[in-house]
């Protein structure tokens, strides 16, 4: 994805414009992979695998994609030791954290909401 230059702030961070750098974010970080994998970031640095481990049903290659915007964008912090083979972990930065507070909230309000939800499916799907 290649990120759009846009002369006035305003402009940058207006959602409601297709060509915002706001929305490019949004659209970045408002998905299953990437909320899971700053949910399970949250409060420890891990390795790849245990990473992968813990967000069941990411493949690698989601895993690596994700993790990678999620570096380009400030939130994750990628290390790699020099040691043989080499050992590559991950942690949440200062604004992954903030993000992580949304996270948790959503993760809350799904919780709450989830018996509403299953009703009203069952119902819709009727």
């Amino acid at each position: 994805m290649v990120t759009k230059q846009l002369s006035g702030a305003d402009n940058a961070a207006d959602l409601s414009r297709a060509d915002s750098l706001a929305r490019e974010i949004f659209s970045d970080v408002a998905n299953k992979w990437a909320l899971l994998i700053i949910e399970t970031l949250g409060e420890r640095t891990l390795r790849f695998g245990e990473l992968r481990n813990e967000v069941e049903g990411i493949s690698h290659k989601m895993l690596t994609q994700n993790l990678r915007m999620l570096e380009r964008n400030g939130l994750v912090e990628r290390n790699v030791h020099p040691t043989v083979p080499p050992r590559v972990e991950y942690t949440l930065l200062e604004p992954g954290q903030a993000l992580r507070e949304t996270v948790d909230r959503m993760c809350g309000w799904t919780h709450r909401y989830l018996g509403h939800i299953e009703t009203s499916r069952r119902r819709f799907d009727a």
